[in-house]
């Protein structure tokens, strides 16, 4: 089978023309997203996939690096971004910044939860993204994470081998995928009404351990895949030194093959998608810098992780973000507030934006709570609103689209240089080797 600018020789791809296959992207990621058969759909974002790494842009652990931030912490914080909506121009935009200031170290995210309402799974997450990296020209490692492979506390307890099974499944499916980077986050399944903090911990530590062993036993040969996991549910109170003691105590004593964690997420007073006041703004809140400088201090210290990662930070005010490399945080996790600049942008047709809210009215309606005003049940479900309108958020004319995105890459570069990762693709080099694996077509 001969195409434009390449051709599957035996299952592979193989280029002929790399100018002429990277232009092809655009179309060959459009028709395999929205192909409705799902075996050609799982098809075509292989083919999608696999002429990106031709072309050089090779999905990676970052393992690596973080072995170096354990061992020395370098001074900048890695953006880990969850993209909900417009996934291929955001993707590209981000490519796009990086390429302009030589940022290596930079994250692409989608949760357990995000996979469902935003109707991604990791085959195309994980294909789109790395033909957005090979689209803009971008060569050398692309991480993608799996955030938020978080265990549902009722099934847990209602079910475990159950619930085990489900996580053990999207592992699977992810690390097919390509995902090289996992979060594992039972912090869910802390019991706070236990005595001691040991056996609060225990069910958290126990299934933190459990599937970081599977992970190891069903990664792919010459990969590592950094994996993290969680002391403390995001929402709930600040994190303690003696509660990440008391969870990687008990978390050692379940891991069967080494390495185990290189990262933890910790509580230091952010919320997921930020507290929404009655009338739709977003509450500033308080973060606890200084628990977030002591625990990464004792992961490094005490257990040769990278260092703490801060959740919930996208929508905290520009001032704090500077910060974050300050106290040592190793990875910062940033979602929510690219999707409010999406949706309250001046270029969004207002037709449109109303079609999506109407409709979030109409099917969630469940969901908004009594003394909820309009404002705040429309802040919290929209996420639900990318979903269901992927083709028409894909399809929205070039022009706004294009508008939307610049809006966008100001957002990235001064992210990018507040967690000073401007400059990183040389330590990225040094301490990440790419690893290419071939699928056939």
């Amino acid at each position: 089978m001969q195409t434009k600018g390449f051709e599957i020789v035996d299952g592979k791809v193989r280029l002929t023309s790399p100018a002429e296959a990277r232009a092809a992207l655009d179309d060959l990621v459009y028709e395999a997203v929205f192909t409705e058969d799902r075996k050609e759909k799982e098809r075509r974002l292989t083919l999608v996939k696999e002429v990106a790494k031709a072309l050089g842009a090779i999905p990676s652990s970052i393992y690596g690096l973080y072995r170096e931030m354990a061992r020395e912490f370098p001074g900048f914080t890695v953006p880990a971004i969850n993209i909900r909506g417009l996934t291929y121009d955001f993707a590209r935009t981000v490519f796009r910044v990086a390429l302009a200031h030589d940022v290596a170290a930079v994250i692409f995210e989608i949760a357990r939860s995000e996979m469902s309402y935003t109707l991604q799974r990791p085959l195309e997450y994980a294909s789109v993204v790395t033909a957005a990296a090979a689209r803009e020209g971008y060569q050398g490692p692309v991480f993608i994470q799996g955030d938020h492979f978080q265990f549902k506390r009722e099934a847990f307890f209602a079910a475990p081998e159950k619930e085990k099974a489900n996580i053990c499944k999207l592992v699977d499916e992810a690390l097919e995928a390509e995902f090289y980077q996992i979060d594992i986050d039972a912090s869910t399944l802390v019991i706070l009404e236990k005595e001691t903090l040991e056996e609060q911990q225990h069910f958290n530590s126990l299934m933190t351990a459990e599937m970081t062993n599977y992970i190891r036993e069903h990664e792919p040969e010459g990969i590592t895949v950094n994996v993290g996991g969680e002391i403390g549910e995001i929402g709930g109170h600040n994190s303690r030194p003696e509660e990440l003691h008391a969870f990687m105590s008990e978390y050692r004593k379940h891991l069967k093959h080494e390495p185990g964690i290189s990262k933890i997420s910790v509580q230091t007073g952010t919320t997921h998608g930020g507290v929404v006041l009655p009338d739709g703004r977003v509450a500033q809140v308080a973060v606890d810098f200084e628990t977030l400088r002591i625990l990464s201090e004792i992961a490094r210290r005490d257990y040769g992780m990278a260092g703490a990662v801060q959740h919930g930070a996208s929508t905290l005010p520009e001032e704090m973000f500077h910060l974050f490399p300050e106290v040592g945080c190793c990875e910062i996790h940033l979602a929510t507030g690219f999707q409010n600049l999406i949706y309250d942008h001046p270029a969004l047709p207002d037709d449109f934006r109303q079609e999506i809210y109407d409709y979030l009215k109409k099917h969630f309606a469940k969901e908004w709570k009594e003394g909820m005003t309009e404002a705040q049940f429309i802040y919290k479900t929209r996420k639900k609103g990318f979903g269901p309108f992927k083709k028409k958020w894909w399809d929205l004319d070039p022009s706004i689209k294009a508008r939307i995105m610049e809006t966008l890459g100001e957002k990235i570069e001064f992210l990018f240089e507040k967690l000073r990762v401007k400059g990183t693709r040389g330590i990225v080099e040094r301490t990440v080797e790419p690893v290419l694996i071939t699928k056939t077509i």
